[in-house]
């Protein structure tokens, strides 16, 4: 059943919506969290390594008296002097070593002290990462001392910290995603059913209408033979034709909406359908001082339903022929653009129309001018049943208006 497939497209983006913002947020959190995380561990590194570049390779003496090489760090914990791990390298300005120390670190020795500092050099920034050791490049008097400090425990407990966060925000995204499944069904329920209602309402109320509509249809032949005709038996005969139409749309409507079994598909030449459906509308167009242009691709064919495409004709070459002016050209089309087959009508129309009108075009009973109901004789639904169509294709349809007085509306299959 169609409205079972509408139904069930309406849960999966639902689903779909609530699991994408349920990704943004845990995505800007565990982003955030461990943005903040790691820039403690480059803020906390360089802050030691500034202590060590001004002392010129070395912590102050920590107790309470300043050292040799400096002032007291403020704040700053009376034992990271001996939790830290650094080198420095003391660097000429011709590029040779002066000076290496490596007696705050067992990993590293004066050679591969140097092969860092060497790899400093070729980098442009005076603070950065090499391996798992971050440094800060500082410049004396006598050359340019470059300061490493072993930042792998640091960051071993930012990457298991980074691992954690993204697995426990995983497993949180499945848990809900599993837990919206499970109850989307529920939450979409009372529209469903609303739905359905509103689907067996038309058609049933459809059925109901059309036996009143005969016999009113009747009885007014039967008074116009008894009395003669006047204005008022034509008045009622061309209201009860009009209501007829507008039941036997609906009720369509309903149908192709209830059930995509209702139309076969099979491979059919659409060009010679389309022309073939475009044929009777010449005459009323002549005769509305209209000019109906066709520029119809031949030998195109498609998967679907002749009489559904040939409908589909009908009703925009209808919908153009009511809303464009005296003199008005109106345009069709069928091309192949790539893979996709593109049906359009374009008409001029008589007033223009706003990009909030384009949005609602495709409601049922939607008109951009009230008025116009009269004078026209349409029932505002042709284009809802042309949308139908094309959705039954698996296609979609847009409309657009080119400087608001040039209507045209594209089917794409």
């Amino acid at each position: 059943m169609r409205g079972s497939s509408i139904i069930r497209k309406f849960r999966i983006r639902f689903t779909a919506l609530a699991m994408l913002s349920l990704f943004m947020l845990l995505a800007v959190i565990v982003t955030g969290m461990n943005l903040l995380n790691y820039r403690s561990v480059v803020n906390d590194a360089d802050e030691v390594l500034s202590v060590i570049s001004q002392n010129r390779g070395m912590f102050p003496i920590m107790d309470g008296e300043p050292g040799p090489g400096g002032k007291k760090p403020h704040g700053m914990s009376p034992e990271i002097a001996y939790e830290s791990r650094y080198f420095t390298v003391l660097m000429g300005d011709d590029g040779s070593v002066i000076r290496v120390d490596t007696s705050r670190i067992a990993s590293v020795d004066s050679a591969a002290a140097e092969e860092y500092a060497g790899e400093v050099l070729k980098e442009s920034s005076d603070k950065g990462f090499i391996d798992r050791f971050r440094y800060i490049r500082s410049y004396e008097d006598i050359g340019v001392r470059i300061s490493f400090l072993d930042c792998g425990r640091r960051l071993d407990a930012f990457r298991s910290f980074l691992l954690i966060s993204i697995i426990m925000a995983s497993a949180g995204f499945m848990i809900v995603f599993f837990v919206i499944v499970f109850f989307s069904g529920k939450f979409i329920r009372p529209i469903a059913e609303s739905y359905e209602k509103q689907k067996h309402f038309i058609t049933d109320a459809g059925h109901e209408i059309k036996t009143p509509l005969t016999i009113i249809s009747a009885n007014t032949d039967l008074l116009e033979m008894d009395i003669g005709s006047n204005e008022c038996l034509d008045e009622i005969r061309r209201q009860a034709k009009r209501l007829t139409g507008l039941t036997n749309d609906l009720v369509s409507l309903a149908r192709m909406e209830e059930s995509e079994q209702s139309m076969p598909m099979i491979e059919f030449p659409v060009s010679e359908v389309v022309q073939e459906a475009a044929a009777p509308f010449c005459a009323p167009a002549q005769a509305q001082n209209k000019q109906l242009v066709c520029n119809i691709s031949p030998l195109l064919s498609m998967n679907g339903n002749d009489q559904a495409v040939s409908q589909l004709v009908s009703l925009l070459l209808d919908n153009a022929l009511k809303y464009s002016p005296e003199g008005g050209t109106i345009t069709l089309e069928l091309v192949r653009q790539g893979k996709h087959l593109v049906l359009s009508v374009c008409n001029p129309t008589f007033s223009e129309i706003s990009p909030d009108q384009l949005t609602h075009v495709f409601d049922r009973f939607y008109r951009s001018d009230p008025s116009r109901n009269s004078q026209t004789g349409g029932h505002g639904i042709g284009l809802s049943i042309a949308k139908a169509i094309v959705t039954a294709h698996g296609g979609r349809i847009s409309a657009r208006a080119k400087d608001g007085h040039t209507f045209t509306v594209s089917a794409y299959f």
